[in-house]
């Protein structure tokens, strides 16, 4: 986990790009901090929206109103 505070590992456990034993330590901190638990309710699509982007099958670029 990040040696300087646990909260950083949010998108990096979203992603899961952390190791075995990072991957651990942070659903252990999980149990007990309501606000990654809500940031990564937030993040939670976020893995598969840029799979999306790079698959090509949503567009990257944004709609002007």
């Amino acid at each position: 986990m990040s040696a300087s505070s646990p909260h950083f590992d949010v998108a990096a456990y979203a992603l899961g790009v952390l190791d075995d034993d990072d991957a651990e330590a942070f659903e252990r901190h999980l149990d007990g901090c309501a606000p990654c638990r809500a940031e990564l309710l937030e993040t939670q699509e976020l893995p598969g929206m840029l799979d999306a982007i790079k698959d090509g099958s949503v567009s990257s670029e944004r709609s002007h109103p």
